[in-house]
């Protein structure tokens, strides 16, 4: 109907952000409600599933606050969510333990033993064995925590555990299912050579669904008390990238973005399936039938500004101001971000953090420069290993909350030497796709239709600094691979 409107819920690593988009795709309404990761040991990440259920609880709250009438007028759901993260359900539903989240690498061991096991997971699964799939973890799992393996009765992702609570099924789309490394993405099917290989029981599984189908209703006792309609339709929605995509139209062949939030990715949209494992190539199925996407995933991006400010004792806002003064050119000093270790290119977990080249001048500007480099950097890494694989880039969009910042997208332009394009409403990312993937799901319209490319923001053009960024990024990979013993020492060595 032509009054209908569309939720879309993104349950995301540092908060729960929600949109409410009516039938001309117009943004009524908006919230976020953060919350925490806890690290309880050097190379774990990890979440109990009830903050993100208390954080949608609080954005439905706020959102029927600044919107009840168009609230009461929701026709679907739409649900992205943060990739690879798993949570354990016993026979009655309840999680047996926090979930294990996309940047966790206590399971670098199992991902040598996988591979010797299954030799073509990288084939079939469109990336070879890391600690961020589900594989590995559930290695780890069985080897360490054996009790709570033998009362696993089902396995779902953060998005599809938040739809279990919000109609009681358990279904996963095609994309997030491909993050879980137990798809075999050519088929879109959960593949039976990796699931024997990794000793899942297929009946743990949730059922699959392309992205824009139906996949739940709204449970009545939730509509009553967030005041919305009975019966609303619940899509089977896509892991945050591939929301993303569908929320500026990349949907076609070669549409390129990058996104820059808690990580980064640099995405092209693919029609076939091409998978490229010996690059750390991501090659996945995306959230619309018969469209596949490559990516690089790298674990770092807007964080760490936000852990380099906290580091500083100042605002976002203030170390970016204080970095706009010091011009267009790059710092000698060099930051490399990998605080969560490293996935492309370079499939490292026990990469960390470097800020190189430290004089008693460095300042918060001079520091907040090296480290918004040091990002842009890793993103023309990961466009070498895509167009490396044979998918020119010749332009690209970027979404994520680091897109706030002219500063750094004209960084970004000069440091990649290609024009970024920022689209209006840009934040919303993610959940804004959701919230088309439920009108699909409700409407049966064509996807061309609805996941338009939305309004231009910005252009932002290569500028005459581009070409000084040449010598930086090639020490920015020198120290790396200087580095890169030093990592995996540390990381074996005892710990006082």
């Amino acid at each position: 109907m032509a009054d209908d409107t569309y939720l879309g819920l993104d349950i995301g690593t540092s908060a729960v952000k929600a949109v409410l988009v009516d039938a001309d795709q117009r943004v009524q309404a908006s919230t976020g409600q953060g919350y925490a990761v806890d690290y309880p040991r050097p190379g774990w990440a990890e979440q109990p599933p009830s903050r993100w259920w208390q954080a949608v609880e609080a954005a439905m709250a706020d959102l029927r606050r600044q919107a009840p009438v168009a609230l009461g007028k929701v026709a679907g759901i739409g649900l992205s969510g943060q990739m690879h993260g798993l949570v354990l359900q016993d026979a009655r539903g309840e999680v047996l333990r926090p979930a294990i989240l996309w940047n966790d690498a206590r399971a670098q061991a199992e991902c040598g033993e996988l591979t010797r096991r299954l030799p073509r997971l990288g084939e079939i699964t469109g990336i070879g064995a890391m600690p961020a799939f589900w594989p590995a973890k559930l290695a780890w799992l069985a080897r360490h925590e054996p009790e709570v393996m033998a009362r696993v009765r089902y396995l779902l992702l953060p998005k599809d555990q938040v739809r279990w609570q919000l109609c009681g099924e358990r279904f996963t789309d095609c994309c997030d299912a491909a993050g879980t490394q137990l798809l075999d993405q050519a088929s879109r099917q959960w593949s039976p050579e990796v699931l024997a290989a990794c000793a899942v029981d297929p009946a743990w599984l949730p059922g699959l669904v392309e992205g824009s189908v139906q996949a739940g209703r709204l449970c009545p006792e939730l509509a009553r008390r967030w005041g919305l309609r009975k019966g609303v339709v619940i899509a089977g929605g896509a892991g945050d990238v591939a929301a993303g995509a569908l929320g500026i139209g990349a949907i076609d062949e070669g549409s390129a973005f990058l996104t820059l939030g808690t990580s980064s990715q640099l995405f092209v949209a693919t029609p076939g399936y091409r998978p490229a494992p010996e690059r750390a190539l991501h090659a996945f199925a995306h959230a619309l039938p018969g469209r596949w996407f490559q990516m690089a995933a790298l674990l770092n991006g807007a964080s760490a500004l936000s852990w380099a400010a906290g580091l500083m004792g100042v605002t976002i806002e203030e170390a970016l101001a204080r970095a706009e003064v010091r011009g267009g050119r790059p710092e000698s000093l060099l930051f490399l971000p990998y605080l969560n270790g490293e996935r492309t290119p370079h499939d490292d977990p026990a990469a960390r953090g470097v800020l190189f080249g430290l004089t008693p001048a460095s300042d918060v500007g001079e520091v907040t420069r090296a480290v918004l480099s040091g990002v842009g950097y890793s993103l023309r890494e990961a466009m070498g290993v895509i167009e490396g694989a044979g998918t020119p880039i010749e332009r690209l969009a970027a979404m994520g909350g680091g897109t706030r910042s002219d500063l750094w997208l004209q960084l970004l332009a000069d440091i990649l030497e290609r024009p970024l394009v920022r689209y209006r409403d840009s934040e919303a990312g993610p959940a804004f796709g959701a919230a088309r993937l439920a009108r699909l799901a409700v409407s049966g319209e064509s996807p061309d239709t609805v996941c338009r490319t939305p309004e231009v923001d910005r252009v932002f053009a290569p500028s005459a600094d581009a070409g000084h960024h040449a010598a930086h990024y090639a020490r920015f990979r020198r120290l790396y691979r200087v580095l890169k013993p030093e990592f995996s020492a540390a990381m074996t060595s005892p710990r006082g």
